[in-house]
């Protein structure tokens, strides 16, 4: 057991590390089970009903065996939903009135990843207390390690149940209320699923709105999730929507909480875009709340000036779809997102979904007679760079000297005309620089010299 917790379990986005190391070796997840179940009896004061979803890497069934072995032997109701979206978990939820919902992914990590995030009873992410008590009951030392150690060899575990309907209820939804109206019919889309949880559900969706469609990252195998694949490879998107002449793509991250899309001519159209095209579409419907939109500080500067240009003031907040949603809920917004492709419409979901987006763009450019091409065209995209760094420890960067000095000669040289952004990672070891300005040249320059600079100091 690693000898410190404070606040090392859960990131932005849940637990997560490489699977069969802290915190994802079975005895620690059997913990976190058992942690969990405590905490919401006692919030509850019943045993609760929890629902559990994986993705498609090899690790999940081994994560999702040790979570259940835990939470069962605590007590709760466990149900299995099998390989379903982390979004399809915060529906099911929701809508069969669980206590919890648990999902065992890594999103758009690598198969050797993964990670474990609980959804509420509303649908949204288990709240910071909640995960503060599971990460104290953890601590080593702690009275709570010592008598799950004792409850763990009490008796017999009753089995968890396991449910296949779920699925189906999930895709009903999208298919039926989620859509509502929309008619696919001689569309003709490109679908990546990135071989992840999506694999059936979303081909299966637009079939039955009635496209046509030409799938690929849809063969699983446990360890190609992510592989040249999805949301964060659009290579192989690009040439497929190019070479068979089709309208759009769009492709899925691991656990499908997120989607980004190619126009007819093979260029991408990020979060930034989509956000663009389904707050005009709102703001034509009236139901652009507050003409609002939320995104974080990673939007691309010329999103901000195409939505003032509309009357729509932009809200950025820190990196990650829980503080896009806070500030949603906050202000009571329509539409927030991440320039990655994590977009919420807080109407239908709490969850960023990236169906659900998929839905609402393709709602958007069905009713607007216009073509993704077009409607993507109307923003302009100031030259972005970002470098990741691996480093070994995550201190304040601007008070090492020499990556301060790199700061100061950056910003002298950006001349107020460009934007620099530093953070870390929420979910990984990464210092990320993201430099915006008007050259391309240029900031890619500078952003590669405050890379350097970080990493002589701090890097791997």
């Amino acid at each position: 057991m690693a000898p410190e917790l404070a606040r090392v379990l859960f990131g932005t986005d849940g637990i997560r590390g490489v699977a069969d190391q802290f915190p994802l070796d079975e005895p620690t997840v059997q913990l976190i089970g058992r942690s969990l179940v405590k905490n919401l009896f006692q919030q509850r004061g019943a045993a609760p009903r929890i629902v559990v979803g994986r993705d498609t890497r090899e690790s999940g069934e081994r994560i999702e065996k040790a979570l259940t072995i835990g939470a069962t032997g605590a007590g709760a109701e466990v149900h299995l939903a099998g390989v379903i979206t982390t979004p399809g978990v915060a529906f099911i939820t929701r809508d069969k009135g669980f206590d919890a919902g648990v999902v065992i992914s890594a999103s758009h990590n690598p198969y050797r990843d993964n990670g474990i995030k609980v959804f509420s009873p509303s649908g949204r992410k288990l709240a910071d207390e909640m995960e503060r008590a599971i990460e104290a009951d953890l601590a080593p030392g702690s009275s709570f390690r010592t008598d799950a150690a004792v409850a763990a060899n009490a008796g017999v575990v009753p089995p968890a149940v396991r449910h296949e309907e779920f699925r189906e209820a999930y895709l009903s939804f999208l298919s039926g209320e989620a859509s509502a109206g929309l008619s696919l019919s001689g569309l003709r889309i490109g679908v990546d699923c990135a071989n992840g949880a999506a694999y059936e559900i979303a081909p299966e969706l637009f079939r039955r709105l009635g496209a046509y469609l030409e799938v690929i990252g849809d063969r699983p195998d446990g360890r190609n999730i992510n592989q040249d694949c999805g949301s964060l490879h659009l290579e192989k998107l690009q040439s497929l929507v190019s070479k068979t002449e089709l309208d759009l793509g769009v492709a899925f991250d691991g656990d499908a909480d997120r989607a980004l899309f190619v126009d007819s001519k093979g260029q991408i159209v990020d979060g930034d875009a989509t956000m663009l095209i389904l707050a005009d579409w709102l703001k034509s419907e009236n139901r652009l709340c507050g003409d609002l939109v939320v995104a974080t500080v990673m939007s691309n500067i010329g999103l901000e000036l195409a939505l003032r240009e509309r009357g729509i003031r932009l809200a950025r907040a820190p990196v990650g779809d829980r503080y896009v949603l806070e500030e949603l809920l906050a202000a009571k917004g329509a539409l927030g997102g991440e320039q990655s492709g994590h977009i919420i419409l807080p109407g239908i979901s709490l969850a960023g979904d990236g169906i659900i987006t998929a839905i609402e763009l393709l709602r958007a450019v069905h009713q607007s007679n216009s073509t993704l091409t077009e409607l993507a065209g109307r923003m302009k995209r100031y030259p972005q760079v970002l470098v990741n760094v691996r480093v070994r420890s995550k201190p304040e960067l601007e008070n090492i000297p020499a990556v301060r000095k790199e700061i100061d000669q950056v910003e002298v040289e950006l001349g107020g005309r460009g934007r620099l952004l530093l953070r870390y990672s929420g979910t990984e070891n990464l210092a990320r620089v993201m430099i915006e300005g008007e050259d391309q040249e240029n900031i890619s320059r500078l952003a590669h010299g405050l890379a350097n600079a970080i990493h002589s100091q701090i890097g791997e």
